[in-house]
C-alpha cells in the first residue's frame, strides 16, 4: 500500500506524551532538542501535529493562549517545524491554516525567521516589529546600575502577575506560575520596597535564556541582567526588542554578540497590546 501524502494525514492535538517526538523533530531540522522548553509549551499551551506513518512527527507547532480561560485575547504561535523529508510539500502551510482556523477571531502573534516570514505573510500576518537575539558570556564592566535586585519569593508572585499583565497587555498567569519550577533563577528589582521589574534565567542546552524581562526603565533592565549574570557561569541568551537600542548596545559592550533577527508578526491586530517600553524580552520567542 502506498504511503499517504503528508497533506492527506490528519492534524491532531499534541500532549506531553509527544515531548520526545517534538524534540526529535527539532533535532532533525538542525535545531537543539530543547526538551525543557517543549515541556513547558506543551503543558501551558496547545500543541498541534501530524503523525508520520513511519514514526515520529511530520510537523508540529504550539499555540499559547493568553487572557481569560476559554476567551483568550491573544494567541502566540511557536515551534513551527516540518521534518526535512517532508519539507516544501505544503504541510507547514496546511498546519498553519488549521491553527488560524482553530483560533477563530483570537488575535495571533509569532516570531518569524527570514525563511519563515513569506509563508506567514501569505497567511495574512503582518510584520509589526523586530527582535535581535544576542548570546555570549556576560562580562561586568563600568559602574553597576544603582537599582536594587533580589531573588523573588512566593510572596512576590501576585505582584509579578499584576505587573506583567499591565506590561504584556494580557493575563499570563498559567505560564508565569510555572516559572519558579521552570527557571533556575527568578529575580525582582525594587524601588523603596516596590517591585519595578522582574526577570528569569532558564536553562536551554548550554545557555541560560534571559526572559521574560520586564522593567520600569533601561537601568532597571540592566540591573536585572547583571543580577542574573552574577549567578551563572553559562552564556546568556536573550531576544531584545530592537527599539531598546540602549540596552542592546550595553549588552554587546559586555560580551554578548548578535546571533539573528526575527520579525515580530501579528494577525488580527495592528500591534501587540501592553507597554512595549517596559517589555524588553519575551519568556521565549515561541510563546510571545
Amino acid at each position: 500500500m502506498p504511503t499517504p501524502s503528508p497533506t492527506a494525514l490528519s492534524i491532531r492535538r499534541l500532549t506531553h506524551r509527544d515531548l520526545t517526538a517534538c524534540a526529535d523533530l527539532s533535532e532533525g531540522r538542525g535545531w537543539p532538542r530543547e526538551e525543557h522548553k517543549w515541556g513547558l509549551l506543551l503543558a501551558a499551551g496547545t500543541g498541534y501535529g501530524v503523525d508520520d506513518p513511519e514514526g515520529g512527527l511530520v510537523t508540529a507547532c504550539v499555540v499559547t493562549e493568553y487572557g481569560p480561560v476559554g476567551r483568550p485575547d491573544l494567541g502566540a504561535i511557536g515551534m513551527v517545524l516540518v521534518a526535512e523529508r517532508h519539507a516544501r510539500q505544503g504541510i507547514g502551510r496546511r498546519l498553519m491554516r488549521h491553527v488560524v482556523s482553530e483560533m477563530g477571531t483570537t488575535p495571533l502573534t509569532l516570531h518569524a525567521t527570514p525563511h519563515g516570514r513569506p509563508l506567514y505573510e501569505e497567511l495574512g500576518f503582518k510584520a509589526t516589529g523586530r527582535a535581535e537575539m544576542v548570546r555570549g558570556h556576560f562580562t561586568s564592566g563600568g559602574p553597576h546600575p544603582a537599582v536594587s535586585t533580589r531573588p523573588a519569593t512566593a510572596e512576590d508572585l501576585t505582584t509579578i502577575l499584576r505587573l506583567d499583565g499591565e506590561v504584556f497587555g494580557s493575563d499570563r498567569t498559567h505560564i508565569l506560575t510555572r516559572l519558579p519550577a521552570f527557571a533556575d533563577h527568578l529575580r525582582v528589582a525594587e524601588d523603596n520596597g516596590r517591585i519595578i521589574g522582574y526577570t528569569a534565567a532558564w536553562p536551554n542546552m548550554d545557555d541560560h535564556v534571559v526572559g521574560p524581562l520586564i522593567a520600569r526603565d533601561t537601568e532597571t533592565a540592566k540591573a536585572l541582567i547583571v543580577s542574573l549574570a552574577s549567578h551563572t557561569d553559562r552564556p546568556l541568551r536573550t531576544d531584545i526588542d530592537v527599539r531598546h537600542e540602549e540596552l542592546l548596545t550595553w549588552v554587546k559592550a559586555r560580551g554578548l554578540v548578535s546571533v539573528a533577527f526575527n520579525s515580530v508578526m501579528t494577525y488580527g491586530l495592528s500591534e501587540l497590546p501592553g507597554d512595549w517600553t517596559r517589555r524588553y524580552a519575551p519568556l521565549t520567542v515561541a510563546a510571545g
